[in-house]
């Protein structure tokens, strides 16, 4: 019996909702690492049948956000000491790399106004304890230093860390909320760093950035 377009349709969206909500919850840490989730119970969340959340497994799976323990259910994949350490060795170069551009090629006038911006936009989020906002800005903080090097391979990279990066991220500050308050202030001194041409002093305040969620993770690198 042929598939009606309308039913195939709504069968489409419906798995990209259920990838979607499992790979937030997955990212944000409602759903911890090492959980066992059913495809039922999403299913359940979000008003809508299992086949669809079943493809939605499939996608993490791939992407190694879930690991298919039977056909209707999954554990949330932990993300192993030694992927965190490729994921920050990877973010620190490319990121120290456009930092470097971005001074030496002049662009720092037009990026400081948006670094500033988020800089009260974090230091909002921490008066309201609000990981999720604070969190936010501090990926388009680091985002906005790539995007203004104006190297499109150097932000095609950082896209493609972006889940893992927003996960170590949410971990950190889940852990160790105390920690906001440190981030904070190191972005103050990256962006102060920026303003006044400071390639080397970005880097070595980038490196100690990094270092907190190595330090988190047990990364020895």
């Amino acid at each position: 019996m042929a598939i009606q377009p309308g039913t195939a349709s709504t069968l489409v969206g419906s798995a990209e909702r259920a990838y979607q909500h499992t790979k937030q919850a997955i990212i944000h840490g409602d759903l911890a690492p090492g959980a066992m989730i059913s495809e039922g119970q999403i299913a359940e969340e979000l008003g809508i049948s299992r086949t669809p959340v079943h493809e939605a497994f499939l996608r993490l799976d791939v992407e190694e956000l879930l690991t298919l323990a039977s056909r209707k259910g999954a554990v949330v994949r932990p993300m192993a000491p030694h992927e965190a350490a490729d994921v920050l060795e990877m973010r620190e170069a490319i990121e120290a790399a456009a930092a470097s551009r971005v001074i030496s090629a002049g662009f720092a006038t037009a990026l400081t106004p948006a670094l500033d911006a988020l800089l009260a936009t974090q230091a909002e989020a921490i008066e309201n304890a609000d990981f999720d906002a604070f969190v936010e800005a501090d990926d388009a903080f680091h985002t906005a230093v790539v995007t203004a090097s104006r190297n499109p391979i150097a932000l095609t990279f950082t896209r493609q860390l972006w889940d893992r990066q927003q996960r170590l991220r949410h971990q950190l500050f889940r852990e160790a909320p105390q920690d906001m308050k440190t981030v904070f202030e190191q972005h103050g001194e990256l962006a102060q760093a920026v303003k006044n041409g400071g390639e080397a002093h970005y880097r070595r305040v980038l490196a100690a950035h990094v270092s907190l969620h190595r330090h988190q993770h047990g990364v020895e690198l």
